[in-house]
């Protein structure tokens, strides 16, 4: 770290993150100061910066530097980020290898109350999703999650004892209220550790986990199903088995996670600061525990806000169908039990394909809907060759490798929660946004299963027509919210008197100060805000 005069700001080439004078910028994040506080931010981030502020003039942190904090942050933070959604995604779909097990005869399941397992996961985020956000909003983000964790894994434990349809609901529906803390928390996490330019690896790195789960759920299943005249049932070991291991976790995630940059005790005094001011740029702000309402109604009446959540509900309902009956589908396929779980393994590694290539690609090539666009049209292509092919045990690989076509799924979702993190600032905006996203996609999760009608099996043709339907919507939904944050950007730059040096509206570079950054504004509000798509 060195200090340097402010002409080196014009080196466009090199990758350094610029820390404002801070003797200037107390007045916008100091308390106790000479200057007056803003009446928008955060108490604690404000006195944060105000005592440990140091009157220099421009410091800069070089590349080795921000290297550095990088990986400091992705051991404390995107470490435990990546195994706790391995363990939400295992813990979750442990239904589906279950179905498999011999859970659906045990405990007597009829007609629709196995959909209803999946379905009634996602009613209970639907209900809880709002006070979960509200909840992170208020309390340390580090030990909320951790209690949550702890609660899901001690009830997927209790699944064991489950010998019927209302045990196994009531368990599903305390699953989904404890589980749902997950997505907005990361996706707050995201905004408070990383730039925006790293934003949607990070998304990418812990979503990624839906396929690696699916190569260690399929594992998993295999090896406890070769075991014979166990006390137990075969999936009663499985829910125990995963329940006990994620109990462990969430106590052990009290101990590791920080709460934020300001209480990070296990970094320096330093460290905390320049991890603090390297997400400055990204103009969302750290944290914000006051809800002001009229950035809720903000979220509310935003266009960009509802072209997010419906490309969240367009994403989410194919997904939550596949999701519970892919076993199921490729049993119908004519594969064996065991041809299941091993192909379940090739499955996980093409979800994480489509989710790195996709998050890479995003970050090497500054795109994010483009992209959403692409990654949408496998998905439409697997489809209509599922309505198209009659089932045979010699359409079976095309059918195979059709289905794999459509789990482009996950690279959609990463993207999308990376747009909302980079698009939308101001706390309780954000909480009002993200309860918004995940209850949309809770929603299409909810439906998903429903349109695979008991009478509609083996092939589900029905289903498969409202999937191509919803890839529709959703490419009209990317395509609109491009559209709009290009022209927001443009009308941004017009209302500052700062021409556009590209065909498209941008700018090169706009040697943006960033003094509102932590001020708690609304992206509406912040003069200095840019929009990414």
């Amino acid at each position: 770290m060195t200090d340097r005069n402010p002409a080196t700001q014009s080196q466009k080439d090199r990758n350094i993150i610029l820390i404002e004078d801070i003797s200037k910028e107390v007045r916008s994040v100091g308390s106790g100061s000479t200057y007056e506080q803003p009446a928008g931010i955060d108490n604690e981030v404000a006195e944060f910066f105000a005592q440990n502020a140091k009157v220099d003039n421009f410091v800069v942190i070089d590349d080795a530097t921000n290297r550095r904090l990088r990986w400091m942050i992705h051991k404390r933070v995107l470490s435990v980020m990546v195994i706790t959604y391995f363990a939400q995604t295992l813990d979750k779909g442990t239904i589906n290898f279950a179905s498999i097990m011999g859970i659906r005869e045990d405990t007597n399941l009829k007609g629709q109350e196995y959909a209803w397992l999946t379905t009634c996961v996602y009613i209970a985020i639907l209900v809880w999703e709002f006070p979960t956000n509200r909840l992170l909003q208020r309390f340390p983000i580090a030990k909320y999650l951790s209690f949550n964790i702890a609660a899901w894994g001690a009830v997927l434990a209790c699944t064991a004892a489950c010998n019927n349809f209302v045990g196994l609901m009531v368990v599903r529906t305390l699953l989904g209220i404890f589980e749902c803390v997950c997505q907005p928390a990361f996706v707050f996490l995201s905004t408070m550790w990383y730039t925006r330019e790293e934003q949607a690896l990070v998304i990418g790195s812990f979503y990624s986990m839906n396929g690696f789960q699916q190569c260690v759920g399929g594992l998993i299943a295999y090896g406890i199903a070769q075991i014979d005249n166990a006390k137990l049932k075969n999936w009663q070991i499985l829910f125990t088995l995963l329940g006990c291991l994620t109990f462990v976790w969430g106590i052990f995630v009290l101990w590791w996670l920080p709460d934020s940059p300001m209480r990070a005790t296990c970094f320096s005094v330093e460290d905390r600061i320049l991890m603090a001011e390297r997400v400055r740029r990204n103009e969302t702000g750290i944290q914000n525990k006051t809800f002001k309402m009229y950035q809720a109604w903000e979220a509310l009446l935003d266009p960009t806000v509802w072209a997010i959540v419906m490309i969240s509900f367009t994403n989410a309902l194919p997904t939550g169908g596949l999701g519970a009956f892919s076993n199921i589908i490729l049993t119908a396929f004519g594969f064996t039990q065991l041809q299941t779980y091993l192909l379940a393994i090739a499955q996980g590694v093409i979800i994480m394909a489509f989710l790195f290539s996709a998050a890479y690609i995003s970050k090497r090539y500054d795109q994010k809907l483009l992209l959403a666009f692409i990654y949408t049209l496998p998905n439409i292509a697997g489809t209509i060759v599922f309505l198209c092919v009659q089932t045979s045990s010699h359409t079976k690989v095309g059918l195979l490798l059709a289905f794999y076509c459509t789990q482009g799924f996950g690279a959609v979702a990463v993207l999308n929660l990376a747009l909302m993190s980079g698009n939308v600032a101001g706390r309780s905006k954000q909480v009002m946004a993200s309860s918004m996203v995940f209850i949309a996609w809770a929603v299409g999760n909810a439906v998903g299963p429903q349109v695979f009608r008991d009478d509609d099996k083996p092939r589900y043709t029905k289903a498969f027509i409202v999937h191509i339907v919803i890839y529709g919507v959703q490419l009209a939904a990317v395509i609109f919210l491009r559209l709009r944050l290009m022209r927001l950007n443009v009308l941004k730059r017009k209302m500052q008197n700062i021409a556009a040096s590209k065909e498209n509206g941008e700018t090169i570079d706009e040697h943006l100060t960033h003094k509102h950054a932590f001020d708690d504004l609304t992206d509406k509000e912040n003069p200095d805000f840019r929009y990414v798509y």
